[in-house]
């Protein structure tokens, strides 16, 4: 890699990362929508279908300007899905004792 390209390389990166906040945190958004949704199954495939079309659409153009580029992208995507799975934990969620509670199933008298 020459010292011309890491400007590209670090584009790509930071559209990776990008990438994975669209991706994930479109995924957190849709999961804790479903409970409410009047249909769920079609919830989670169109949010499904989306996120990933755009996805791809963006991986392609930047396979079209070199493996590297690609490369770099998909690693700040990778990135981006650790620091969400590790920010999101359920642990962390105010949202989520009620979750992990009915999981649990109801408690003895």
């Amino acid at each position: 890699m020459s010292v011309s390209q890491a400007p590209a390389l670090l584009l790509a990166f930071v559209a990776g990362l990008g990438l994975g906040l669209f991706y994930f945190g479109g995924l957190w958004l849709t999961v804790r929508r479903l409970p409410a949704a009047r249909q769920p199954a079609l919830l989670a495939l169109g949010s499904m279908l989306a996120r990933t079309v755009v996805v791809v659409a963006v991986l392609w153009l930047l396979l079209g300007l070199g493996v590297e580029r690609l490369l770099a992208g998909v690693a700040g995507f990778l990135v981006m899905r650790t620091a969400l799975v590790r920010g999101l934990r359920p642990g962390k969620d105010r949202d989520a004792e009620p979750v992990a509670a009915a999981a649990r199933g109801p408690r003895a008298p």
